[in-house]
């Protein structure tokens, strides 16, 4: 099975549960950290060389509706290649996902991987009811000039209700809307919880625009990404989240 894969997240687990499969990944393709430049660079998540993924004659184009474009699967599919397109907005989703990717992969069984971070998650989920405490309310920044938040039906907001944090814009009609910092203040979070990508938030960047609210410095890909990170991110998650509390 040859493998291209157009989704950081998901060319982790093709690359952590089928060993070789891969054989084209964009440039943000950052881990397994063993990755390095063993496999052939594409391009990037919004625009990859699709010329150049035909060129490699992949089995299998793994893609995401809200990582890639359109046109460039559009593209990919008019060039003949199978092109498996996912949907990730919850935990559930991702799960669920995950099994179809590497089932399309030719993955014997199911990795321990999975197993951990489905069993990670359910005690996540036990450890917030067992608490009985109030959700708190965030803000969540994904971009600065201008600045952008979650919205609606988010796979990070789904997350992060897990933890026992509700996502003060998860009724907005965007899914990432531009919302100006004065607005964001007025909505009186109890958290802003800044992740480090896509927009690098540091202590020294991101905090200071928030001066009612404790922020949280949250890893990106704990949030955000969907793979073998998921069985760590509810412990790395709540973590900061409890820094920030104190």
């Amino acid at each position: 099975m040859r493998v291209v894969s157009l989704v950081p997240s998901l060319t982790e687990a093709v690359a952590v549960s089928a060993p070789g499969a891969l054989v084209g990944v964009t440039d943000w393709c950052s881990h397994p950290a063993g990755l390095g430049d063993s496999v052939p660079r594409i391009g990037g998540t919004k625009n990859p060389d699709t010329e150049a993924v035909a060129r490699l004659r992949p089995d299998l184009v793994i893609a995401n509706e809200e990582e890639n474009r359109g046109q460039d699967l559009d593209a990919l599919r008019a060039a003949g290649l199978d092109v498996l397109v996912t949907e990730i907005r919850t935990l559930d989703q991702a799960f669920a996902e995950l099994t179809r990717v590497l089932d399309a992969c030719g993955v014997a069984g199911r990795p321990e991987w999975l197993d951990a971070a489905e069993a990670a998650w359910a005690a996540a989920a036990d450890a917030v009811a067992g608490r009985g405490e109030p959700l708190r309310t965030a803000v969540v920044p994904i971009w600065r000039r201008p600045w952008m938040v979650l919205g609606r039906d988010t796979f990070a907001g789904d997350l992060l209700a897990r933890l026992g944090v509700r996502n003060l814009y998860a009724g907005h009609p965007e899914r990432y809307p531009r919302v100006p910092v004065e607005e964001l203040n007025a909505a009186a979070p109890d958290l802003v919880v800044l992740p480090d990508e896509p927009y690098r938030f540091t202590r020294d960047d991101g905090p200071e625009a928030f001066p009612g609210a404790v922020a949280a410095l949250v890893d990106g890909r704990h949030l955000t990404w969907y793979g073998p990170s998921l069985a760590e991110a509810p412990r790395s998650l709540a973590r900061a989240l409890r820094a920030a509390s104190r």
